[in-house]
């Protein structure tokens, strides 16, 4: 019996021993599948900004969550295609931005908890119901692109009193820039501005249109796309070559030679939605997380592009700058 009991007891320790090693293995790490509307070196910054808090949360990837990564690389026709991917992988969270982007990911699943960075209008793009019980399995955050147009239309007239005309770069297949264009052209409308609109479908569009506009309209507002993010160093060289002071609602644009930026902090945003993932994770319902809308904002002026273009730089507009690019 001595034996017997000797061989059993050491058995149970073999394994007690191995138990916490094999429910380890066992226990299947949540996936997130994350939709770029650009590229990865474009999206970088966001990416990381988003990386960083789920690992502030204790969300470590390749350790306690994976993270599949795909790019629509501005082409939205691509998109659902992906998001069906991730519905095939069974991913935990679908997490992307642009509207094109959540639009296929709610029309793809009702299933899987989809959350995005930025929406320009998303109770207007029936993403959710309201922002405040947002309904189904869609939450994030609103970019509230179209709420700043009379803002960054009115720091323009600052820079260019004379502005007597506005042109407009909007994708077409964005409903986002859609809406920006009528916000933009609403507001300059109410300080008897004239707007030019170019459409865009598609990378090559850009060079024609905006060397279209040269000598027939006094600045350049492109609208939030990915597109347009992907380009931005050929839009703002073509602009500079037509002599267009520029004005966009993303820093980067700025950092890539582009004259003023007036709009929310991206990295933020992207940083704030690892807060959505991480609550989700831990059993929450999309539906009862509130949208939020971005609470900081800053104006970016690049001082070499206006010396290029020109221009002196009113001092209302150099008091209210966060950033000044030399």
């Amino acid at each position: 019996m001595d034996i017997r009991r000797r061989e059993i007891i050491a058995a149970l320790g073999s394994v007690a021993a191995t138990w916490p090693f094999t429910a380890r293995a066992q226990v299947k790490r949540p996936t997130v599948g994350l939709l770029g509307g650009a590229t990865s070196s474009d999206q970088a910054q966001w990416t990381a900004a988003f990386v960083k808090r789920l690992n502030e949360l204790g969300w470590v990837e390749g350790q306690t969550v994976a993270i599949e990564y795909r790019w629509a690389e501005g082409r939205f026709e691509r998109s659902p295609e992906i998001i069906a991917e991730f519905v095939r992988l069974k991913v935990d969270v679908i997490v992307t931005h642009a509207t094109a982007n959540v639009l296929a990911a709610k029309q793809a699943t009702s299933v899987i908890p989809i959350v995005f960075a930025s929406a320009g209008d998303p109770v207007g793009d029936g993403l959710v119901a309201s922002l405040a019980r947002p309904g189904g399995n869609v939450t994030g955050l609103s970019s509230q692109g179209s709420d700043m147009a009379g803002k960054t239309v009115d720091m323009l007239r600052d820079l260019l009193p004379n502005l007597g005309r506005l042109a407009v770069l909007s994708h077409v297949d964005n409903p986002v820039t859609m809406l920006q264009r009528d916000a933009f052209r609403a507001a300059a409308g109410r300080f008897g501005i004239d707007v030019a609109i170019a459409e865009i479908r598609r990378a090559e569009d850009i060079a024609p249109a905006i060397e279209g506009l040269k000598g027939r309209t006094d600045a350049l507002f492109a609208t939030s796309d990915p597109l347009f993010n992907t380009n931005r160093i050929q839009i703002n060289a073509l602009a500079l070559r037509a002599q267009l002071p520029t004005i966009f609602l993303d820093r980067r644009y700025v950092e890539a030679g582009g004259l003023m930026s007036y709009g929310t902090k991206w990295p933020s945003m992207w940083g704030r939605a690892a807060d959505f993932v991480d609550k989700i994770l831990r059993g929450a319902k999309p539906a009862d997380i509130p949208v939020e809308r971005p609470m900081t904002f800053e104006l970016v002026i690049n001082v070499k592009t206006a010396k290029a273009l020109g221009l002196t730089l009113p001092r209302i507009l150099l008091a209210r700058a966060d950033e000044l690019i030399e």
